[in-house]
């Protein structure tokens, strides 16, 4: 057996005591030489489910969460080597995060679990016909409906919102906008006309006297006695048409609001 052979074994071996050392309790030097001793292989599967840098670092921490699981769990009993145990292990743990907590919306789980499919689906598919596949023939292999393809297509688009920050640009010149300025916000103004049409239609039932009257008093803010004195007419006798001016309004108000229902 060659240096190289023999150098391999003994570090297996140490390895092999390492993970009996840390099942058995020991302390955290022993599990930090098998974390560093497995480092790579975790950012190696990692990367292969990244989507971004910045989402690197949160999958290699959830493989790492898969990678002390495998320490926990493993038994050389069954014949299997620790690599062949931890990384179905590992890759378990970063489709988990990657379908639980990455989505910028919530998803049903089976849409989820259908994306991944469909996209190698779509992949043997491409290859196979030597062409972009169809729904039809997508929903065909995987065995599911066409809707259930293109929901799952569309839902798709949420996995990651963009941010109201985002600059768009507005105009050929170069001009730029972000998301938030397109946002679309209730204009009081439409409630404040409705408002103002129905209040000129109800005005109708008025006399002139009754008009003059609410004009001084709710729109020129005068008080009754002023208002009497510009029509020369007493007090009481505003108090009592405008009760009846009112009166007047409320009911034909009433009479326009049911006859729009």
């Amino acid at each position: 057996m060659s240096k190289e052979s023999l150098q391999h074994k003994r570090n297996n071996d140490d390895v092999y005591d390492w993970i009996e050392s840390y099942q058995q309790g020991a302390d955290e030097e022993v599990q930090t030489k098998l974390v560093k001793h497995y480092e790579p292989l975790v950012h190696s599967l990692a990367r292969k489910f990244s989507r971004s840098r910045a989402h690197d670092d949160d999958l290699v921490q959830v493989g790492m969460v898969g990678l002390l699981a495998a320490f926990e769990r493993y038994d050389p009993k069954y014949g299997r080597s620790f690599e062949s145990f931890a990384v179905p292990t590992i890759i378990g743990e970063i489709k988990r995060f990657i379908r639980d907590k990455t989505w910028s919306v919530h998803v049903p789980r089976r849409i989820k679990e259908l994306g991944p499919k469909i996209k190698k689906a779509a992949d043997e598919l491409a290859s196979e016909l030597q062409r972009s596949p169809r729904v039809e023939e997508i929903a065909d292999f995987l065995g599911v409906s066409e809707e259930e393809v293109l929901e799952t297509m569309e839902m798709g688009k949420s996995y990651q919102a963009l941010s109201v920050d985002r600059s768009l640009e507005a105009d050929p010149e170069g001009g730029e906008v972000t998301l938030l300025d397109l946002v679309g916000q209730e204009d009081g103004g439409y409630e404040k006309a409705d408002q103002q049409m129905l209040l000129e239609k109800a005005f109708q039932v008025l006399d002139e006297r009754e008009k003059q009257i609410l004009l001084c008093t709710y729109f020129e803010h005068l008080s009754q006695k002023e208002t009497g004195h510009r029509l020369g007419i007493s007090q009481m006798h505003v108090s009592r048409l405008q009760r009846r001016a009112l009166k007047k309004l409320r009911d034909s108000i009433r009479v326009e609001l049911s006859e729009c229902i």
